[in-house]
């Protein structure tokens, strides 16, 4: 497990590095089936659902944390549904960078917020989360918390979608790290447009479940600052990167 997790991390890392190669338009310039429709959706939603990349624990009433971070799936490149998807250009993986950011309110909520554009592409994609502490956690004893989430793509004019995801996280904090985990459920909305929609006008909007289970640990190295590792599972691997100040 461990060495699958750090494989998925340095696969992560060099993807990143080598994304604007990767980058291309999601557009459609031929027929596709309901089945390869229903499975690009889950696919996709999978990978453009909001990552937890936090632990349990609340920021507090004055707390905030702002950060970068970068998430990458593999695909079947190959497959019909990726290669209609990116007119027979398809990377081997996603790569979703984001920008975020959280803020803590009283009795143990936060809100946060994100942003994507992936560049040379026409992939854009907001979202935001609601979470709610149920045990803050101490010397002692862990931090539980539950979590609402939505994400919506922009920017692809032949396909919309959307998710909402509900999870929950048990966290415990040591010195200069704090690991997590959690499970959770993501629904994925998707529907044919524009091109897509002329070329498939029979295509039924598809409305898919997608269970997910995720672990992760926040480095800290110095004060203020966090390194967050986390892999997710929710359809393929999910692997993510994200660098945040906290305060």
């Amino acid at each position: 497990m461990k060495k699958t997790f750090l494989c998925g991390m340095v696969a992560a890392v060099l993807t990143v590095a080598a994304s604007p190669v990767l980058a291309s338009d999601i557009s459609f310039s031929r027929l596709i089936s309901q089945d390869d429709f229903k499975s690009l959706s889950k696919e996709v939603g999978a990978a453009l659902g909001y990552r937890n990349l936090a632990p349990a624990a609340p920021l507090g009433i004055t707390g905030f944390d702002i950060g970068a971070e970068a998430s990458a799936i593999s695909i079947d490149k190959n497959s019909s549904r990726w290669s209609s998807a990116f007119n027979n250009d398809a990377p081997s993986y996603l790569i979703i960078p984001k920008i975020r950011a959280r803020k803590g309110l009283p009795l143990g909520i936060d809100v946060g917020a994100m942003y994507s554009y992936v560049p040379g592409s026409n992939v854009k994609l907001y979202g935001a989360e609601l979470s709610k502490s149920i045990l803050e956690g101490g010397v002692a004893t862990p931090a539980v918390g539950v979590r609402a989430t939505y994400t919506k793509l922009a920017g692809v004019n032949d396909l919309g979608l959307q998710t909402y995801g509900v999870d929950a996280s048990v966290s415990k904090g040591f010195p200069f790290l704090t690991p997590y985990a959690g499970a959770g459920m993501m629904w994925i909305n998707s529907e044919a447009k524009g091109n897509l929609k002329t070329l498939a006008p029979n295509l039924s909007k598809e409305t898919i479940s997608v269970p997910r289970v995720f672990g992760g640990v926040v480095i800290s190295p110095i004060p203020l600052l966090g390194i967050t590792a986390e892999a997710e599972y929710a359809v393929r691997p999910i692997y993510s990167l994200k660098v945040g100040i906290s305060f």
